[in-house]
């Protein structure tokens, strides 16, 4: 059994007042469900699961190390094979140096046109270095945890000669924990902070990325890059895949990358339990966009251009107290990812971190902070940022609920995705299922997100021997609730029920 069980499991916050009265819940009929192995659809890769950090963080270099022993106890658990993104707003802000010593100077093509808000710094107040320690340490975490690496370069305020020098210590260091290198982070935002919103453009974006991108290539030969890494405008890809084929020779891409955060800032009343457990057509929107892009790229060559969410969660900058740290987010968790699996992604990051660097990333502030302050609360309570996946308090590292949708739908890794005819009738749930190789049987992940009905479903075949058997469920006491269980289970026979507000995952292992 997996669980967190600590003092702040009582706090509640304002967002409990978004969740509906439970005044009269109701047993739906059973709902119908028929799977079609004869169908495979997608196969989702052992390290599917990923997070992603400022990459900051590497400006303290015990960090990211071997003597971590509690961060990497925790990477461990939620996956044995997963991916450490990092990159985040600080990526553009940070310097390389092979010695510590002042900051550069800027590239002539920088444009600083920062508006920080109240109680803000200005970006290059924030800037800092990165150095050969850091990235040692680096190596030494990720053999410790059995992760690779995508690795971020500055765009923003960089240089060719500095982005190529740190690529080639980086490549040599990492070896084969590099699985490729992004260049910049949210460029199509870009224009708020180190460009000209006159002229910055897709194209604009792609000719700078080529310049670095070449360089880096000139020390690293082997290198391989993700792009564009977009904060959410899926016309960029048309323009980067067309700029791509167009050029002779070009860089070779190893991903497609974009980030997805449900909505924000904290302040947003639509930032709520109620909605983020609703469906968001932008989700299909954003998979439709680098679906297609990937395509063109893979079209006429000998491979399948990969395409991955590589930052997101559930509310940018930073989290929103009461809906980003509660079990909520666990079951958004466990559908966004099996959603994206079922698209055929190639992995998830979700953003989170150290609450100093994701601060820095925003100016130096937490805007969450501001919400629970308003209500008398202490934020020292919380986990900062809101939506960590693992909280950093203290000396300790604590696996936060979004982290526990994610070990729920880390189950499906290696496994092959299956298409699922369900009605739920009027329940807000949703049901995955997969199929492993090698006789391990099939997967059903069935999610209830809905705050006031349980589900009861007939399941597939119910008078074939073996049945479904339940293995897991994801439970809380509430929606509202601080912690979250991922706990073993048991339980066959011909429908299953899934109580509001948890999840279930069963098995059916052939003869």
């Amino acid at each position: 059994m997996q669980a967190i069980d600590r003092r702040r499991f009582l706090t509640l916050t304002a967002a409990a007042a978004t969740v509906p009265h439970l005044r009269a819940f109701a047993q739906s009929p059973a709902a119908t469900l028929t799977l079609h192995p004869d169908k495979p659809g997608a196969h989702v890769p052992a390290n599917f699961i990923g997070l992603s950090y400022e990459i900051q963080q590497l400006s303290e270099p015990a960090f990211f190390s071997a003597a971590n022993t509690g961060l990497i106890r925790e990477l461990r658990s939620l996956a044995p094979h997963g991916v450490l993104r990092l990159g985040g707003n600080t990526s553009d802000i940070g310097f390389w140096t092979p010695t510590p010593g002042p900051i550069p100077p800027l590239p002539a093509n920088v444009v600083l046109n920062a508006n920080p808000g109240p109680g803000e710094k200005s970006p290059l107040a924030l800037a800092y270095q990165v150095t050969p320690l850091a990235v040692r340490n680096l190596k030494a975490f990720l053999d410790a945890t059995g992760w690779t690496c995508l690795y971020g370069i500055n765009l923003g305020t960089n240089t060719p000669e500095r982005a190529a020098d740190e690529a080639a210590f980086v490549a040599k260091t990492l070896g084969s924990k590099l699985e490729y290198f992004q260049i910049g982070n949210e460029p199509d935002l870009l224009q708020h902070r180190f460009r000209d919103p006159k002229t910055w453009s897709a194209d604009k974006y792609f000719d700078d990325w080529l310049v670095l991108a070449n360089a880096v290539r000139a020390r690293v030969p082997s290198a391989k890059f993700g792009l564009p890494d977009t904060a959410g405008n899926p016309e960029w890809y048309a323009v980067v895949v067309t700029r791509l084929l167009a050029t002779p020779n070009p860089p070779p891409v190893a991903c497609l990358t974009h980030h997805y955060y449900f909505n924000g800032p904290p302040s947003n009343p639509d930032v709520n339990i109620v909605k983020l457990l609703q469906p968001d057509p932008r989700v299909d929107h954003l998979a439709a966009d680098i679906i297609a892009g990937a395509g063109r790229l893979s079209s006429g060559q000998h491979r399948t251009v990969p395409f991955r969410m590589t930052e997101g969660n559930t509310c940018y900058r930073g989290g929103k107290p009461g809906v980003s740290d509660v079990f909520a987010s666990a079951l958004w968790a466990a559908d966004y990812l099996l959603r994206l699996a079922s698209f055929g992604y190639a992995g998830v990051n979700l953003h989170g971190g150290d609450g100093k660097m994701v601060a820095n990333s925003l100016g130096g502030t937490l805007p969450g902070d501001a919400i629970v302050l308003a209500e008398h609360g202490d934020p020292a309570s919380h986990p900062h940022p809101y939506y960590t996946p693992i909280a950093h308090i203290g000396s300790q590292y604590i696996a936060e609920p979004v982290s526990y949708g994610m070990k729920f739908a880390g189950m499906f890794a290696g496994a092959t995705m299956l298409p699922v005819d369900f009605d739920p009738g009027p329940v807000d749930a949703t049901a995955y299922a997969a199929e492993h190789a090698e006789g391990g049987g099939l997967l059903l992940a069935i999610i209830n997100k809905d705050a006031s009905q349980d589900l009861t479903v007939t399941l597939p075949n119910p008078t074939v021997e073996p049945q479904f058997h339940v293995t897991r469920r994801l439970t809380a006491p509430a929606l509202t609730s601080r912690e979250a269980k991922l706990a073993d289970a048991h339980g066959d026979g011909p429908t299953v029920t899934v109580p509001r507000g948890s999840a279930v995952l069963l098995r059916r292992l052939y003869k």
